[in-house]
């Protein structure tokens, strides 16, 4: 599952690249599950927070603890409580131009990069909530990895063709649930030598 991606584009270029006014806030360009993150929500660039807040209680005392960002919604869950309001009623584009994958052995693993050859900056499929605990947030939809992509892991974004970004936000659930489909085109790999964890 992603739980790292980057853009590395200013906001006035992802806006002009949608068409969309920007309204967003500062973000950085490596993006954190927990962490501000930009969306086309709205015909607007925002900022929102990456992960949707998972109430969680302490084991040991029952106290609540710091809600958990959960910020990848499989395709075959998105009919269940936490994710149909979103995918009904606020589906979002979250533009990039490479999302991560840890390799290699438990304790050692280190960043592999996914990114479209042909396209410098793109958009996955993403959907929006707002909530009491962290304000406006946003969650990426994942779907079975094929492909190059495979190799490296299991499952990727939907990664949406630009022709697709308007009907993603607007159309039809049965329409958008269609285009949850593994990405077909060419994925550009690059393995690093970069830890998963930095401190």
């Amino acid at each position: 599952m992603c739980n790292l991606y980057r853009i590395k584009s200013a906001n006035e270029e992802i806006a002009r690249l949608f068409g969309i006014e920007n309204a967003a806030g500062n973000a950085a360009d490596e993006v954190y599950p927990g962490y501000s993150g930009l969306v086309v929500a709205e015909g607007r660039l925002r900022s929102m927070v990456w992960g949707f807040p998972l109430a969680q209680m302490s084991k040991r005392t029952g106290e609540p603890l710091k809600p958990r960002p959960v910020n990848n919604a499989r395709i075959d869950k998105l009919d269940s409580f936490m994710w149909r309001y979103s995918f009904q009623e606020r589906r979002c584009l979250i533009p990039l131009t490479a999302w991560a994958e840890a390799e290699g052995p438990r304790g050692a693993m280190t960043r592999t990069w996914l990114s479209l050859p042909d396209q410098p900056m793109f958009a996955v499929a993403g959907i929006c909530l707002s909530s009491d605990e962290w304000g406006e947030c946003y969650s990426m939809i994942m779907t079975d990895a094929v492909g190059e992509a495979a190799e490296v892991h299991d499952r990727m974004p939907v990664v949406l063709r630009p022709d697709e970004y308007s009907r993603w936000q607007t159309a039809s659930v049965d329409e958008a649930r269609a285009l949850c489909m593994p990405f077909s085109g060419e994925v550009a790999i690059e393995r690093t030598n970069v830890t998963w964890r930095q401190n």
